[in-house]
């Protein structure tokens, strides 16, 4: 049979996508011309050499994102002199000498390539709140406090490319989807008032923060939401609470939308219990574009097979409008 450059869908996949309204194709394409084909402006950004990183594992393993491998020109950006925007100096060395000398660190056994892969990690999420792109990276960072690696996160790019914007006087919008709090972006910008982080998460699953009442400190007082959603939460939860997000956020007026993506919301998820669906993603997607023109997003968490669906239609939430 010749080949067709594609790759077929699942029968679970392909129902999955011909349920949705206006499907534009129905197979995998192998190249990022195929995805440009059906009019993004949002880029996916990425670099095989975060494959190289925790080769083997079952949980933040490489089989999250190996599928980009084939359908995306890679680009690259070491991010490593921003690390200290929001890490501090011992922070950086620690993990950059945890790498080297192959040690355990935020549940991950290190290695040198793990340190390439974290900068550049940072690198690509600073790229893409440049350009309005998606970072499709790992390891991935919102667990990463000022002085802790945690939850298999070493750098909290987000935050990173957020102080970056921050200090350039833009104030940015962080929309944290991850089925897990964000409880290191949260920490970074806790008493900052040029900083809103809105967070949607699985309550009382790791790390066992993000409470309603957590609202920030100081100046910051007001700039932190968080929004625990019971287990077996869906989209309908989901799409109520990201739209509160929303209407705050249009208040605030922000010069820039980040969105902390995780897909272990995602209702195949290996480690939650919510049921967020392909389509609840293209929703998020629509809702944020109806009242945000420049919006980035990070890959967080998502374990499970199904990542580059759920980039995908969230992305093409985006360009609905």
């Amino acid at each position: 049979m010749k080949s067709t450059g594609f790759q077929i869908c699942s029968v679970e996949i392909l129902h999955k996508i011909l349920s949705f309204p206006d499907t534009l194709f129905v197979l995998i394409p192998n190249s990022k011309e195929l995805w440009d084909r059906t009019g993004h402006t949002m880029e996916i950004l990425f670099n095989s050499k975060f494959l190289n990183h925790n080769r083997g594992s079952s949980a933040e393993g490489p089989y999250r994102i190996e599928a980009f491998q084939s359908q995306i020109q890679e680009v690259d950006s070491n991010g490593e002199a921003y690390v200290t925007l929001v890490h501090s100096e011992s922070h950086l060395k620690m993990v950059r000498d945890a790498c080297t000398h192959h040690q355990m660190l935020a549940e991950v056994n290190l290695t040198p390539e793990s340190y390439e892969a974290a900068c550049s990690a940072a690198g690509l999420t600073i790229m893409a709140a440049e350009q309005g792109d998606f970072a499709v990276v790992r390891p991935p960072g919102h667990h990463a406090k000022s002085e802790r690696a945690d939850g298999f996160c070493l750098f909290n790019n987000i935050a990173i490319a957020t102080q970056k914007l921050v200090n350039e006087g833009k104030k940015v919008f962080i929309l944290d989807i991850d089925g897990h709090h964000g409880d290191g972006t949260q920490e970074i910008f806790y008493a900052s008032d040029r900083v809103l982080f809105c967070s949607v998460h699985q309550q009382f699953a790791y790390p066992g923060t993000g409470e309603s009442h957590e609202t920030g400190e100081g100046k910051g007082k007001g700039y932190t939401m968080n929004f625990p959603l019971p287990a077996g939460s869906g989209d309908r939860e989901l799409l109520e609470v990201v739209g509160k997000a929303i209407a705050r956020a249009e208040k605030f007026k922000p010069d820039v939308v980040g969105v902390s993506a995780g897909f272990d919301g995602y209702i195949d998820d290996r480690l939650l219990d919510l049921r967020y669906t392909l389509d609840g993603y293209f929703q998020v997607g629509n809702k944020l574009a109806a009242s945000f023109d420049h919006i980035f997003a990070v890959l967080e968490g998502g374990y499970h097979l199904d990542i580059p669906y759920c980039v995908y239609q969230f992305i093409r939430g985006l360009k609905r409008n």
